[in-house]
């Protein structure tokens, strides 16, 4: 078995006295795992840093291997490392991925967004409504996807207020009635008109959870919390931007 393209460094662990077992997330092969041989020497180890781009070339005697990996540099991503929020956007990607997604179970739109993410993160981007999306990409592909609009009952596209705790959809203010106490408010940034980025991350988080229950099996890693945290305490106000503005 052989793959050869290039991908995104999510993890490496040290194996042995000089090789890492490298995980990595490719677009048309999802998360691929092998080992580096050598990886864990200085040179090595800098190109394989999580977040960067490797040109990556798998092979495996049968498919079910372990199997191991040529790699060489494609583009570094050195604003992952510059401060400490970049730094936790970083490990919450780098530790949502492998807890959701199976191995070799292809998701190109989720890997494309968590490009672009990366991208924004590493250029000092404002990236905290990029995040936001992500995870809501992150749902979906794992068929959590929140139907945020439309009124699930009335079918409106405006006036949209609560969210359904249980399956994701929006209802407007008019639609929930009685029911709203039950209901979980629909946040600013994900359409509605109370709550702001907090909130929105909160409400991702009870699907996370809901997802982890029904379907993971094991409880969000704790890098989630610690990067909302840091959202969610000023940080969110300015964007997470390191540039101008």
């Amino acid at each position: 078995m052989e793959w050869a393209g290039e991908a995104t460094v999510i993890a490496r662990r040290k194996h042995g006295e000089n090789a890492v077992i490298l995980t990595a997330l490719t677009r048309e092969a999802g998360l691929i795992r092998g080992v580096v041989p050598g990886g864990a020497s200085v040179r090595r180890a800098a190109m394989l840093q999580p977040g960067n781009r490797v040109a990556l070339r798998w092979r495996a005697r049968l498919d079910d291997q372990l199997g191991s990996f040529a790699a060489e540099p494609a583009r570094a991503r050195p604003g992952l490392m510059a401060d400490a929020d970049a730094l936790a956007g970083l490990n919450a990607v780098a530790a949502l991925l492998p807890w959701a997604l199976p191995e070799r179970d292809p998701h190109p739109r989720l890997a494309d967004a968590t490009e672009a993410l990366l991208d924004d993160i590493d250029a000092g981007a404002p990236w905290a409504e990029r995040y936001l999306r992500w995870e809501l990409v992150l749902l979906d592909e794992l068929g959590f996807g929140l139907a945020l609009d439309r009124c699930a009952v009335s079918g409106a596209h405006e006036g949209l207020a609560y969210v359904s705790p249980k399956t994701g959809h929006a209802v407007t203010a008019a639609a929930a009635g009685d029911w709203a106490p039950r209901l979980i408010p629909l946040p600013g940034p994900l359409g509605g008109t109370t709550g702001g980025l907090a909130e929105a991350l909160a409400l991702t988080s009870h699907f996370l959870d809901r997802m982890a229950a029904a379907h993971i099996g094991k409880p969000m890693p704790a890098a989630r919390a610690r990067l909302s945290q840091r959202l969610t305490r000023g940080l969110g106000r300015s964007e997470i931007s390191r540039g101008p503005g």
